[in-house]
């Protein structure tokens, strides 16, 4: 190609870069149905909030886990840092345990990014952990860690690899694409045959949607595919033959929407992606800890424990889960401030858990005052915002019982044909004043409510 060309092209594609999230968003809407597939996702509907950790060999430049396409590393060039990548301090128990002092029910581990570097064992590939220079499946001791720790076992993993120009040009490549999609079965195989039972495996980069960055192509002149178009090339991942295998070895395995095979949950990615409540297919937030790159970056800003708990109040209320990410350091640890912060929420968990495990989201909907969740015959109003410590709901077709609040404020609830008018004193507990209601029936036969703006304002 001439220069200007690939000028153009690079300049077209990472401009896309900060749109990538949508692109994903592009992804299959099938879904799994059926009593097998509402029984199989019944745990993680319950389970709530999950640890995400974004780790390999892109945490030893310490600048975010696309630290090699934004900076245009050459591949022969990045491939060197796999002979750096000796994490001395990697200790799965201490991760596992972080996860359990945060309050979190289940894991996922980056097995393998768009860099390619595998955390386990790939006989095909000369980029894993096992023939860097720490000569060591970190995903075998990551997976019987966290099982022995009695929480959930999941692996992220990615189909695209940046070292395959197939991935950006499947037509002219064709066989880099062919080598590529074989990777992707192989090493799927590989993590569904050796490690045991996997609970959920986490697809990202994967589907028609992915390929060539939003599809930069040509008629005439170089040109990107519309975000909300789909790849429509002679290329297939085979993504329905992958899974479909995936779950003859894991039959009880969960897998999210980011390949074109039909899924058990949905994705959505950043704060900005909470959106709306979907009562209809789970759905899973996730998002960061810090503000910055999901891989490892020095000195990155902590977002408060305030901010934590409102997104998984918030994500919860919209009847969805947190899977709230870490990037532990190039040593393997978890930076001590990060885990100290996780445990802050854990404390938080312990004490109001309740009314976040084993719930619903609703049946108010969310509205200016928080967000409602519900268990049995009890709602739990998770209130952030009560002008002058008066909250006026509207009227809910079951006849409240009792009325307490959780966090130390005194509450009343006056329910009427009109209305609930829930009124609260004393000091406001913060995050979330959590109001719980207990009705003399159950919740889950009421129909969601529309929330108007907080009452009184």
């Amino acid at each position: 190609m001439k220069k200007d060309v690939l000028r153009a092209f690079f300049l077209t594609v990472s401009l896309a870069i900060p749109a990538l999230p949508v692109s994903a968003q592009i992804q299959t809407e099938l879904m799994v149905t059926g009593k097998d597939a509402a029984a199989r996702i019944a745990w993680w509907r319950d389970a709530k909030f999950g640890l995400f950790m974004h780790w390999g060999v892109y945490s030893i430049p310490g600048r975010g886990e696309w630290v090699q396409w934004q900076e245009q590393i050459p591949v022969n060039e990045y491939a060197k840092l796999a002979d750096q990548f000796h994490p001395s301090n990697f200790d799965p128990d201490s991760w596992a345990a972080t996860a359990k002092a945060a309050g979190m029910k289940y894991t996922v581990l980056t097995a393998r990014h768009h860099d390619g570097f595998a955390l386990f064992d790939d006989p095909g590939s000369s980029f894993t952990a096992v023939k860097s220079a720490a000569h060591r499946d970190f995903v075998a001791d990551y997976v019987k860690a966290v099982r022995k720790a009695g929480l959930r076992v999941g692996l992220y993993y990615s189909p695209l690899d940046w070292r395959y120009p197939g991935f950006f040009f499947p037509g002219i490549y064709q066989a880099s694409a062919e080598e590529l999609r074989a990777q992707y079965h192989r090493q799927l195989d590989e993590l569904a045959s050796h490690y045991g039972k996997l609970d959920i495996l986490w697809f990202d980069g994967g589907g028609d949607g992915w390929l060539g960055f939003g599809g930069v192509g040509f008629t005439d002149a170089w040109h990107a595919r519309p975000m909300n178009q789909r790849y429509h090339g002679k290329f297939d991942w085979q993504d329905d033959a992958a899974v479909n295998h995936l779950r003859q070895l894991q039959p009880t395995i969960i897998t999210n929407d980011r390949t074109d095979a039909p899924a058990d949950f949905k994705s959505r990615e950043g704060d900005a992606a909470l959106g709306d409540f979907d009562s209809d297919d789970p759905w899973e937030l996730c998002t960061t800890l810090t503000e910055g790159a999901w891989g490892y970056q020095p000195n990155a800003k902590l977002k408060s424990r305030d901010e934590i708990i409102r997104l998984l109040v918030s994500a919860v209320g919209r009847d969805g889960n947190l899977l709230l990410n870490v990037g532990p350091r190039p040593d393997g640890q978890i930076d001590p401030a990060h885990a100290a912060r996780l445990g802050e929420v854990g404390e938080w968990l312990g004490k109001y858990g309740q009314s976040i495990y084993a719930t619903r989201g609703g049946p108010y909907l969310p509205g200016d005052f928080g967000v409602s969740t519900y268990r049995g015959k009890t709602i739990f109003l998770h209130i952030f915002s009560a002008q002058n410590g008066t909250l006026n709901l509207p009227a809910l077709p079951a006849k409240i019982l009792a009325c307490v609040s959780l966090t130390g404020e005194q509450a009343s609830c006056k329910q009427s044909d009109g209305g609930v008018e829930v009124t609260l004193a004393g000091n406001k507990s913060s995050p979330d004043t959590i109001v719980e209601m207990t009705l003399a029936s159950p919740a889950a036969e009421i129909k969601t409510i529309a929330t108007a703006s907080t009452a009184k304002k």
